[in-house]
């Protein structure tokens, strides 16, 4: 089995972060290893607090991860510091880590600021450079370019703008393309744009849906898939998991990472499931 790393933080209610990383990889047919940057204190409704992990302990995971097993696949998601960011992109640089899927994870939906306002340079200028795919959603294009984006002719201005950071292509997750009646991703890498359109699920179960996309992209890239089939492939699948949306908690649910699995996502599903013999 083909190991994929996400390095990210923690959601304390399982539906985004390190924890959807990690199902979102094991759903591909990957092995997730993880390397937690930060913890923080969340559920469906808000993020109400985040602690970042101490910089020597990032870079101890990161020797631990990379010294004993072979990673295929890197995704990086919330990397909250100038501090983290540069220990991550020293570790990755040092180690020629490829492929690299950055996602520039910088604000809740809730609001709260998941990247310190002075790291988004060091993003930029460190990290960006590294990747092979960087998946912003339409807001944090916006931050990464000050410019605003509601339409697929944007979206392609600023993939363009994003690319010219460094990185080998830039994909923009259409789900905030506010003007675009369906979920439109637009992918520039560099020579050309690819753009995927899917419906637009009503449902307000789409809690993590970003790491959940970039997540499956990288376990896809790590089965040895090229970046559009990678991508080609995370489309179809986060689509199903947002139509298969858990209506958990209170405010935004997960989605389902599980959803192909026999019994709703229960397995071995329940008209199957035998009571253990006594003996």
């Amino acid at each position: 089995m083909k190991v994929a790393l996400t390095i990210a933080g923690s959601d304390s209610s399982g539906g985004a972060g390190i924890q959807a990383d990690i199902k979102a990889m094991q759903a591909n047919g990957v092995y997730a290893a993880s390397v937690l940057t930060a913890i923080t204190a969340q559920n469906t409704q808000a993020v109400t607090a985040a602690h970042d992990l101490p910089l020597d302990l990032i870079n101890a995971q990161l020797d631990a991860v990379f010294d004993d097993l072979t990673i295929r696949a890197t995704k990086t998601g919330m990397l909250s510091s100038t501090g983290i960011i540069e220990v991550v992109a020293s570790q990755i640089e040092r180690r020629g880590v490829a492929p690299l899927v950055v996602d520039p994870v910088m604000i809740s939906k809730s609001g709260f600021a998941l990247l310190k306002p002075d790291a988004v340079a060091t993003l930029k200028t460190q990290l960006l450079p590294l990747a092979t795919v960087v998946t912003p959603n339409a807001h944090e294009a916006a931050h990464l370019t000050g410019r605003t984006l509601q339409t697929v002719d944007e979206a392609k201005e600023v993939a363009r703008q994003i690319h010219d950071l460094g990185s080998q292509a830039v994909l923009i997750k259409g789900g905030h393309l506010d003007a675009e009646e369906d979920a439109v991703d637009v992918l520039f890498d560099g020579s050309g744009f690819h753009v995927w359109r899917t419906e637009r699920i009503d449902t307000p179960h789409t809690h993590g849906t970003g790491c959940t996309y970039a997540a499956s992209i990288a376990a896809n890239l790590a089965k040895g898939f090229d970046l559009f089939t990678s991508i080609d492939r995370a489309k179809r699948y986060v689509t199903g998991a947002i139509r298969h949306g858990l209506p958990l908690g209170k405010g935004h649910g997960p989605t389902h990472h599980f959803y192909f699995l026999k019994g709703s996502g229960l397995f071995p599903a329940d008209d199957e499931a035998k009571p253990t013999a006594k003996v």
